[in-house]
């Protein structure tokens, strides 16, 4: 279980979501105006997306150095460079378009698709600028709403709490242009759900980045769709479904359509499983030493000795070093018998034994 946070560091990093929040606009009006000066109006989108991503990703690694002091700001905003990002991005991709192809295949089947295809040089040159524009919005929108912020405001009120704020967060986003189908306000946030389910279980933007692009390139590159209510993203396909809105979403594209919303809904279990490896290993409690030391073997000799009780001292081994004499030969108790001194001749016993007759 993890330690409760002071009120006061719960408090600050609340501050610093809202700091993120409010550098998010400041940051997309100034690429707006920038593209407009500095590229023509058919370069002007790509441009535009270019110069966000640069200013929202400098701008927040600037903030988690100087608020936070993180020593690599742009890793921790959740785009390490660890060992296998590029499968997780890849992972990601695939289920992406897995879902744009289950959200199309019964517009096949109840409606249909009418496809114009060009096939010159020129179309297939703007089809890479556009999925560069599409793999830009999409890493754009991971660091606004997956990145720095999200990751301020989860630690002010946990990550449950930062998941519903920032769907509700891209869903006002989504929604602020006029002429929304209100449908869009539940696919938006179908997908922020989904999109931050993806960061959490992998604690990187590799994975959630992936599917955003994979969902949102596939649509418009493969299939010719709209995207968020604009066409004409793809040059080279040109699709124009029909169908029933609730399947197609009209005008507007796949983003305001109810079976597209229950199909994001169902990928929450796709994105589960398929991130079971990298749950288990980025998610993992780290064990913290208490900086106590403990002696393990000494630990369970005194359980084994309370257990099974102290064995007796054995007794010490005598070890003979100088030559053995007599009186070491001798019991205890004779070795410490005390005797008198032998008379020195013969004659000196004679004359005591006959001054003892006389003295009678």
């Amino acid at each position: 279980m993890s330690e409760a946070q002071p009120r006061s560091s719960r408090f600050r990093a609340y501050l610093q979501f809202v700091a993120a929040v409010l550098y998010f606009f400041v940051a997309r009006s100034l690429a707006r105006h920038g593209a407009q000066g500095l590229a023509s109006q058919q370069w002007a989108p790509l441009v535009e997306q270019a110069m966000l991503v640069f200013l929202l990703l400098f701008g927040y690694a600037g903030m988690g150095f100087w608020f936070d002091g993180q020593g690599d700001p742009v890793g921790a905003q959740g785009l390490p460079r660890r060992k296998g990002w590029q499968r997780e991005a890849g992972i990601g991709i695939a289920t992406g378009w897995s879902l744009a192809v289950l959200c199309i295949l019964p517009l096949t089947v109840f409606g249909g698709i009418a496809v114009a295809v060009d096939l010159h040089l020129a179309a297939w040159a703007w089809f890479l600028a556009d999925a560069v524009f599409f793999a830009l919005v999409a890493l754009a929108e991971e660091i606004t709403f997956r990145g720095y912020g999200f990751q301020r405001f989860a630690r002010a009120l946990g990550p449950y709490g930062a998941t519903a704020a920032f769907a509700a967060f891209y869903s006002i986003v989504q929604a602020m242009p006029h002429g929304t189908p209100h449908p869009t306000i539940a696919v938006s946030v179908a997908l922020s759900l989904l999109l931050s389910a993806a960061y959490l279980r992998t604690k990187a933007l590799w994975l959630s980045w992936g599917l955003n692009f994979g969902w949102k390139a596939s649509r418009a590159l493969l299939f010719g769709l709209a995207v968020s209510g604009v066409s004409g993203h793809s040059p080279v396909v040109q699709g124009d479904p029909m169908g029933p809105f609730w399947l197609t979403g009209g005008g507007y594209g796949l983003d305001a359509s109810w079976f597209a919303f229950m199909v994001l809904l169902f990928a929450l279990f796709l994105v589960f499983r398929v991130t079971r490896d990298l749950d288990y290993i980025h998610n993992a409690p780290v064990i913290v030493s208490g900086g106590i030391p403990v002696d393990l073997d000494a630990a369970a000799r005194r359980q084994h000795e309370a257990a099974m009780g102290s064995p007796e001292p054995a007794s010490p081994a005598l070890v003979q070093i100088l030559p053995v004499t007599a009186s070491q030969l001798l019991p205890p108790d004779e070795s410490f018998v005390q005797r008198s001194p032998a008379p020195e001749n013969e004659s000196q016993s004679s004359e005591a034994h006959s001054a003892n007759r006389q003295s009678r």
